[in-house]
C-alpha cells in the first residue's frame, strides 16, 4: 500500500505551468486540432486522490471532506464557475445504514434446516432507515428473473400475490442465458437484467424481500465484489415514505446456497433456471420459510456533488455536462477476507482516473478562445458505488434543467491499457451522439466498437444513466482493447485481470508504471465531442426505438 506522495502536489503545479505555457494565457484554439492533455497533470490527481490520505473516498468520512476540497481548489484553479447556485457543492440528503455484521438467515423446510451466513452464503441489508428490520417464517418464492416486461411479453409475477413473502430471482435476464436475439435483446443485459431493476419491481409486486442469486458470468463480477460492498455503510436518499418504497429485506446469495435453499424445496436448481427461460413461466412457491433480521445503526447525512461550469459566449442556458464519480469504498476494519493487511480501497482506477480527466478537461475548456457558445458543465458525483444516488440526485434537481442539456458524457474507470485502434462504446448504437464519436476518433485513425461485454450491463452501471432516464442523450465510453504494438488479446487479458484482482479490491492503486497515452488520447476524443456540440445550434438526439427518445421529445417539447 502506497503512502501519500506529497510530491504529486508540487508536480501537479508544475502541469499546470506547463500546459498554460509561458504567455500566461493558454488559450486553446478551437480551429486546430484537440490540444494535447498534460500526462504529468492527469497523473498527479490520479496520485492524490487515491493516496492513503484520502482514505478511499467514502462518503461521510474524513475522506470526504479532503476529496471535496481537492475537487473544488482544482476546478477554481482550471477557472470554472461555480454551478450549484452561489458555489460548487450540491448538497445530496442521504441516510446512512451501517447494517451489523451479525445478519443470518434460517430456512426451514420439509427436507429440514439451514443456515445461511452472511458474506459467507448471502450478504443482506434494508434500505430503511430503522435500528432493526427483520421477517419471520416469510415463504420463499422463486420468481425466475423476477421481471414484468409486457414489450416482451414477459411477467415472472403474474397471477401471484407476494405480499409477506421473499422473491429469489435469477441474475440478468433471459436473453443472456439463452444467447437468443429474439429473446429480449440476446446477449446485451437490458435493463430488467440490471439488480437494482429487480429490487424496484420486488416493491411494485407488494413483496416483503428479495434474493438475486449470483453468479459471476451474468452477474459480471465476483462473489467478492459483493461481499466487501456490504461490509461498508449503506446510503440511500431520505424519503418519507420509505416503508411502502422500500423492502424490508434486499440481499444476494450465492448460487451454492441458493442450490442448498432450493433442496429443501424439493427442487433442482439447474431445472428451474431451465424452466425461467421460457415465457409464461409461473413463479413457484417453494414450501419453505425463512427468518432473517438485520440491525442498522442509523444517520442522517449529507454528501454532496461538486459542479463547476464554463459559461458559453453566446447561449450559456444550453448545457454539455461531463460526468464522473468521485467516491470509492473508503477502508474495512481489520484485514480483507483474502488475508491483505491493507484496509484501504484506495480506487485508483475507479474512479480516480474519471475525476482527474473531468478536472483536465475543465481546465482545458476554460482555456479555449473564443470560448464554446453554449456552456460545459462538470459534475463529480458522489455515491456512485451505493447505487448511482449523487447523480439520481443531481438529474431529480439539476441546477439547470434537464431540457436544457443538450447531450453529456461519462466517464467512470479509465483503463490504462495503453494506446488502441479502437474506442469502447457502452450502448453503441443508441443515440446520434455516436456520429461525433466516430468523427472524433476517426481524426486519431480509430473505429468505434461496441462493448464486449454487453450481457453485463455498463450502460446501467454508472452515472451518466440517471441523465438517460431524463431524456439527456448520454455517451458512455471505455478504452479500446486493440493495442497497435500488442494485438486486441493483450486488451482482453488486461480486462480479465483488472476484474479479477483490482477491481473494489484495495489493490486497485496508483501504479507509477500504468500506461495512460491511450487515456490522453481518450481525452482528445471527448474535447472534441464536447467543442463540437457547445459550438452548434442542432440537439443530438436518441435513435427511434430507444427506450428514451419519447422522454427526451416530451422534455424539448412539451
Amino acid at each position: 500500500m502506497h503512502t501519500v506522495n506529497r510530491l504529486a502536489r508540487i508536480a501537479l503545479g508544475c502541469a499546470i505551468t506547463l500546459l498554460v505555457g509561458c504567455s500566461g494565457t493558454g488559450d486553446v484554439d478551437p480551429a486546430q486540432s484537440a490540444p494535447a492533455f498534460s500526462e504529468t497533470a492527469y497523473r498527479a490527481h490520479v496520485q492524490s486522490l487515491s493516496s492513503d490520505e484520502f482514505e478511499g473516498r467514502a462518503p461521510g468520512t474524513a475522506g470526504e471532506k479532503k476529496t471535496l476540497a481537492y475537487i473544488e481548489q482544482q476546478f477554481r484553479a482550471a477557472g470554472l464557475a461555480p454551478g450549484a447556485g452561489d458555489g460548487f457543492l450540491q448538497p445530496v440528503p442521504v441516510v446512512e445504514i451501517a447494517t451489523r455484521p451479525d445478519a443470518a438467515m434460517q430456512v426451514r423446510g420439509a427436507g429440514g434446516e439451514l443456515s445461511l451466513r452472511h458474506a459467507d452464503d448471502a450478504v443482506f441489508w434494508t434500505r430503511r432507515p430503522v435500528p432493526e428490520s427483520r421477517l419471520t417464517d416469510a415463504e420463499l418464492v422463486f420468481a425466475g428473473y423476477g421481471i414484468v416486461a409486457p414489450e416482451y411479453g414477459w411477467n415472472d409475477y403474474a397471477g401471484l400475490d407476494m405480499r409477506g413473502r421473499i422473491a429469489l430471482v435469477l441474475v440478468n435476464d433471459p436473453g443472456y442465458a439463452t444467447q437468443d436475439p429474439a429473446l429480449f435483446t440476446g446477449t446485451a443485459m437490458t435493463y430488467y437484467g440490471r439488480w437494482t431493476y429487480k429490487f424496484e419491481e420486488a416493491v411494485r409486486q407488494g413483496a416483503a424481500g428479495l434474493l438475486v442469486i449470483h453468479e459471476t458470468g451474468p452477474a459480471g463480477y465476483p462473489w467478492e465484489v459483493l461481499r466487501n460492498g456490504a461490509a461498508n455503510p449503506q446510503f440511500d436518499l431520505r424519503i418519507a415514505d420509505f416503508a411502502s418504497q422500500r423492502l424490508a429485506i434486499e440481499g444476494w446469495i450465492t448460487h451454492q446456497a441458493a442450490r442448498g435453499v432450493l433442496a429443501l424445496a424439493g427442487q433442482d436448481y439447474e431445472s428451474l433456471k431451465r424452466a425461467a427461460l421460457v415465457r409464461g413461466f409461473r413463479a413457484r412457491p417453494l414450501g419453505v420459510t425463512a427468518s432473517v433480521g438485520v440491525r442498522n445503526d442509523v444517520a442522517d447525512r449529507t454528501s454532496y456533488n461538486v459542479v463547476g461550469v464554463v459559461p458559453g459566449r453566446e447561449r450559456a442556458g444550453e448545457h454539455f455536462v461531463y460526468t464522473a464519480h468521485w467516491d470509492h469504498l473508503g477502508r474495512t476494519s481489520g484485514a480483507t477476507n483474502d488475508g491483505d493487511a491493507d484496509t484501504i480501497f484506495n480506487g485508483a482506477s475507479d474512479n480516480a482516473t474519471g475525476i482527474a480527466a473531468l478536472i483536465e478537461l475543465g481546465r482545458v475548456f476554460a482555456a479555449t478562445r473564443p470560448r464554446p457558445e453554449r456552456s460545459l458543465m462538470f459534475v463529480a458525483v458522489t455515491l456512485e458505488e451505493s447505487g448511482l444516488l449523487g447523480s439520481q440526485y443531481f438529474a431529480e434537481h439539476p441546477p439547470v434543467p434537464v431540457a436544457r442539456m443538450v447531450a453529456g458524457l461519462n466517464m467512470d474507470n479509465l483503463y490504462a491499457i495503453g494506446r488502441t485502434r479502437d474506442l469502447t462504446v457502452i450502448g453503441f448504437g443508441a443515440s446520434e451522439l455516436d456520429d461525433y464519436l466516430r468523427r472524433a476518433a476517426a481524426k486519431q485513425g480509430r473505429i468505434l466498437v461496441p462493448e464486449p461485454t454487453p450481457e453485463k450491463g455498463f450502460y446501467y452501471r454508472s452515472d451518466h444513466f440517471n441523465l438517460a432516464k431524463q431524456g439527456v442523450p448520454m455517451l458512455y465510453t471505455k478504452a479500446g482493447i486493440d493495442s497497435p504494438a500488442l494485438g486486441a488479446d493483450y486488451g482482453r487479458r488486461w480486462l480479465d485481470e483488472y476484474v479479477a484482482n483490482r477491481y473494489h479490491k484495495p489493490s486497485d492503486e496508483y501504479d507509477p508504471g500504468w500506461d495512460v497515452s491511450g487515456t490522453l488520447q481518450d481525452l482528445e476524443v471527448y474535447y472534441d465531442v464536447g467543442l463540437a456540440i457547445a459550438n452548434e445550434t442542432s440537439w443530438p438526439n436518441w435513435r427511434e426505438g430507444s427506450e428514451f427518445r419519447a422522454i427526451r421529445d416530451n422534455s424539448r417539447h412539451p
